[in-house]
């Protein structure tokens, strides 16, 4: 998944500002980290937002 695709998905899922703000500040147990964390050390964004949309009872249709 691209970065670009990623942060369409955040926002449309979360909005804007919260979006941004659980990327930053919200630590993913199953990754560890933050999601821009996670990002920035390689991880693929595709498994932070799968990570994002379970942590948040996201249904499995939009993951």
């Amino acid at each position: 998944m691209r970065l670009m695709e990623f942060q369409e998905l955040l926002h449309t899922e979360f909005g804007t500002a919260r979006g941004d703000a659980l990327l930053s500040d919200h630590v993913l147990p199953r990754i560890g980290k933050t999601g821009a964390q996670a990002i920035d050390s390689g991880i693929d964004p595709r498994d932070v937002w799968r990570a994002l949309c379970s942590e948040f009872d996201v249904p499995k249709t939009r993951w």
